[in-house]
């Protein structure tokens, strides 16, 4: 037993993993508040690459709270408030133009003088390295009217991980130059080597520079009107970023050679007699080119998934390869992409601090001031236990899909990285399993993809102790190393490695049905063993992943997908991260009983590989259901409510919209009722469509470097070569 596991009489939980060691109080958490409750339900985000912009509805940042301007984990604008007269407008509408900008339609209330409804407002923004404004109004009154318009700004450079917790007070090292004439307001941060900038140029010069803010003394004629450019770029660093976006559907930026483009030029093309599923899938398309990184790996430009909006604008390792494997069948540059970034990041020491260690890819990749200065681990942080087995899951899909020998033995020394990676670390005690255990006073401690800290417990809701080894990383090192075992018999030639490997996937195979086996309520798979090598019995969802990963006996199977669809984990909506029967139940507790999408989507593939299409079937009409309560659009997460308890799934408080996997979850629906797969150079399809969804058309979909027609209806289907 270490030392990190025994402190004063305490084991190490995923609550409290480095019993005895205090963490620093001026650190802010990785947990921290997830959405702003003081911008509401009806909160406005606008993104573009790094940068976004978090705002209420009337399009207003009151200081102090959790939006503002965000570029590459700095916050640029902290505060950016309209009143008129000294009260806030009042919004009418607003809403999401594209993902790069947003109109807010306002008006004004009972003021002194003024009647309500007296001034239209027209705000229109759009971000993209920066910020560009418009601000419209209109009176309406039958006489002219004075009014004082005041824009209160501020600044405070905050970090993202101070934003979601606690931020710094940096006043003193804030500095102002602002124009008198009130056509420009400037502010600078410099705290040793981080530097950042803010200029915010106006095209209708203020009338007075009040502090940070901007005030306007308009005198408005009947139907006279008024209108103001606010254009903010950014410094960061030695970098100069300007406003890319300046009007609605504009097109700004690279050639048609860059690879966001080419991703949008090779989607194939998707019909459905389904509305409902064709205005998902647009959504979802949508949705993907909205969370579009451009990375580069050896002068090579690429592009991969962020993981959400808002906080996760970034690198990720688990969420960026589940994404690249969800929408890997409708074009494989987002997948190719993936493969690419995550082995440039690859680990190749053991540091403690970041938990890296050789081989390990990442978990979460910023840039922010505690970064760069060394107070977080996150340039990059290796914290999860999943991430190198699904990259490479990832490489072998991405193989099947495109035949691309080449990337794969430009890779062969990461693949091999890995594997040693999964036998000497991830197995930290020799017993065949991967666990997992933080050595950071700032690591995670639960690694998983239930990575809250009350995310695996027992049934009776007590924690396990560390280090702990959950079913669905066991199953993904069985397909792990199934897959390997192919690109070594295949495009690394060596089949010494692949005879190993198989033999070892077997192994685990056996080991894995014995050791997680439960025979009590109907029998299911522990979520894992602890640190005691004890079983952590409570019913979960990821007994799911063990079907996509084909790590169950057939003879079990049955009983899996039983429980799947049973009362107690499927809500009507989808499958539950927890059974209702076990005590830490909660329909709104993060990963203690919502319904995850991605998580959803993966168990009806699974359930599919089994042949249990119908169960397959009604989990992935549950979730367009959803889809469809929510602007086609399905969340981070929803709560874990009966469908009976609403007409609609209950939103979860704090979810990520849109959010990477659960955006890729009905691409991976699709294939579930396709049976589509892509083996030896072929495509083939094993369909079973149901009523509601009708035919499913495919066109150009790209596979072995050539272009494919799919249609299926019911259990009929076909696959040819496009013309």
């Amino acid at each position: 037993m270490s030392a990190v596991q025994v402190a004063q009489g305490r084991r190490a939980t995923p609550a409290d993993p480095m019993p005895g060691i205090t963490k620093d109080a001026s650190v802010p958490s990785t947990e921290g508040r997830n959405l702003p409750p003081e911008l509401g339900t009806d909160a406005i985000a606008v993104l573009e690459g790094r940068s976004f912009m978090y705002s209420d509805s009337v399009g207003d940042v009151p200081g102090g709270t959790i939006g503002g301007l965000v570029h590459a984990d700095t916050r640029f604008l902290s505060r950016w408030l309209l009143t008129v007269n000294g009260a806030r407008f009042l919004a009418l509408r607003s809403g999401l133009v594209d993902y790069y900008s947003a109109a807010f339609f306002l008006t004004n209330g009972q003021l002194p003088g003024m009647m309500p409804n007296t001034i239209a407002v027209r705000r229109l923004r759009f971000v993209g390295q920066g910020l560009h404004e418009r601000i419209e109004l209109r009176s309406f009154a039958s006489t002219p009217i004075r009014i004082e318009l005041r824009l209160a700004t501020g600044n405070d450079f905050a970090d993202i991980f101070e934003i979601k917790d606690r931020v710094r007070d940096r006043g003193q090292e804030i500095t102002r130059d602002h124009a008198a004439d009130g056509s420009r307001l400037t502010f600078r941060y410099r705290h040793d080597a981080f530097q950042a900038e803010t200029t915010v140029n106006v095209s209708a010069p203020a009338d007075v520079v009040d502090g940070d803010d901007l005030v306007w003394n308009l005198e408005l004629p009947p139907r006279g009107e008024w209108t103001c450019e606010f254009n903010v770029p950014l410094k960061l660093g030695p970098a100069e970023l300007q406003p890319i976006h300046h009007d609605f559907g504009d097109v700004s930026g690279p050639p048609k050679q860059d690879p966001i483009s080419q991703w949008r030029e090779q989607r194939p093309q998707f019909e459905t007699d389904s509305y409902l599923l064709r205005q998902v899938i647009v959504q979802s398309a949508r949705d993907l080119l909205a969370l579009k990184l451009e990375a580069a790996q050896d002068d090579v430009q690429v592009v991969v998934p962020a993981a959400g909006l808002p906080w996760f604008l970034t690198l990720f390792g688990r969420d960026t390869l589940i994404t690249a494997y969800q929408t890997v069948s409708f074009g494989p540059l987002l997948a190719r992409g993936a493969l690419i970034a995550l082995a440039r990041f690859q680990g190749t020491e053991r540091d403690d601090f970041r938990d890296e260690e050789p081989g390990k890819m990442l978990h979460e990749l910023r840039a922010g001031e505690l970064t760069q200065l060394g107070i977080k681990p996150h340039n990059p942080y290796y914290g999860t236990a999943d991430a190198t087995i699904l990259w490479l899951i990832l490489l072998s899909e991405y193989w099947r899909w495109s035949a691309d020998d080449d990337l794969v033995r430009s890779l062969r020394d990461n693949v091999r990285a890995a594997l040693d990676w999964i036998d000497n670390y991830g197995d930290r005690d020799g017993d065949g399993y991967v666990e997992y255990q933080t050595r950071s006073p700032q690591g995670l401690g639960n690694q998983c993809w239930r990575d809250s800290w009350d995310g695996v417990q027992f049934a009776d809701g007590t924690l396990p102790v560390l280090p702990i080894a959950t079913c669905e990383i066991q199953g993904y090192v069985y397909d792990a190393k199934r897959r390997v075992a192919e690109l070594a018999d295949g495009p690394l030639q060596d089949p010494e490695l692949a005879g190993r490997l198989r033999t070892e996937a077997e192994q685990l195979r056996e080991r894995f049905n014995r050791d997680f086996w439960i025979d009590e309520r109907g029998g299911y798979f522990a979520i894992g063993l602890d640190g005691d090598k004890r079983q952590i019995d409570s019913l979960t969802s990821n007994i799911g992943h063990l079907l996509w990963s084909e790590i169950v006996s057939p003879e079990r199977a049955a009983i899996v997908a039983r429980q799947l669809m049973s009362d107690e984990l499927f809500s009507g909506w989808g499958v539950r991260t927890l059974s209702t029967a076990d005590k830490g139940f909660n329909p709104i507790g993060y990963h203690l009983g919502t319904v995850w999408p991605h998580d959803t989507s993966i168990i009806a593939l699974g359930l599919s590989r089994y042949g249990f299409r119908a169960e397959a079937n009604r989990i992935t009409l549950a979730l367009l259901d959803a889809a469809a309560t929510s602007g086609y659009r399905l969340p981070e997460a929803f709560s874990g409510y009966p469908r009976a308890f609403g007409s609609f799934p209950i939103p979860y408080p704090t979810a990520c919209s849109p959010q990477a996997w659960a955006t890729g979850a009905p691409l991976l629906l699709v294939r579930s009722m396709l049976g589509l797969d892509a083996h030896d150079g072929e495509l083939t399809v094993w369909p079973d469509i149901p009523e509601e969804i009708g035919r499913i058309r495919i066109s150009r979909l790209r596979a072995f470097g050539t272009r494919w027609d799919i249609e299926a209806i019911g259990r009929q289907g076909y696959v040819r070569l496009s013309r």
